[in-house]
């Protein structure tokens, strides 16, 4: 049976993680770790399931809790969150899911993280052409009350062939096409917190309809697909 909520415990080990972010403390803590780990990732399945019911999702990647120190300048050793990420299945169906739970910093994130150069090229042409149907969209009041406003890095000015006096320049010099929406501690923790998940993922299907359909096809609406 799936775990249906996130519970205190993991709250409480991972804050002590924080705070003891280092490997002796760590492997003297490993099996309170696992616990945890096993609690949440069966939620995350959970969620998983509630996800398949609206969209097709080709696998669920729970993050390891050892950071990758390497480049950086924190040099901790571990994560103090859990996550994961749910992939859509198949070539007409674009974006991602994401899900953190961290005392003090829980959230989904939905969208486009790094495009590839091509497929960023063609999402700047459509929005050069016309952004009628994005604005739709998220300019929806019951949309932006769940997700709010598109956010990810951007460019200051306008990308190498587009005119910086575009009238759609706020969106073609972004570079990822992301919307986040952060949880309390007391929402994360709440017997409902897998459906409001679920609801917040539901909201951003008209989204994910038109970046695919866009990313599927040439600037004349042409399938780019086999």
């Amino acid at each position: 049976m799936l775990e249906t909520k996130i519970t205190k415990s993991t709250f409480q080990f991972l804050n002590k993680l924080k705070k003891n972010n280092n490997r002796d403390w760590f492997t003297e803590h490993k099996a309170e770790f696992k616990a945890e780990e096993t609690k949440v990732k069966s939620f995350f399945n959970l969620v998983l399931e509630k996800l398949k019911t609206h969209d097709e999702i080709e696998k669920l990647k729970v993050f390891r809790i050892y950071r990758d120190v390497r480049f950086s300048k924190n040099k901790t050793p571990y994560k103090s969150n859990l996550s994961a990420s749910f992939s859509r299945a198949g070539k007409h169906r674009r974006g991602g899911y994401y899900l953190q739970v961290e005392p003090g910093n829980s959230f989904i994130a939905v969208g486009f993280w790094n495009p590839e150069k091509e497929d960023l090229l063609r999402i700047r042409k459509e929005w050069e052409l016309d952004t009628t149907e994005l604005t739709a969209i998220i300019d929806n009041k019951k949309f932006k009350s769940i997700w709010g406003p598109i956010v990810g890095d951007e460019l200051k000015t306008a990308p190498k062939g587009f005119d910086k006096e575009d009238p759609n320049i706020e969106f073609i010099r972004k570079k990822q096409f992301i919307f986040v929406k952060n949880f309390t501690d007391k929402e994360v923790l709440s017997d409902d917190f897998a459906d409001k998940v679920n609801e917040s993922f539901i909201a951003i299907r008209p989204y994910f309809d038109l970046m695919s359909s866009i990313l599927t096809t040439n600037l004349n609406g042409e399938s780019l697909l086999d």
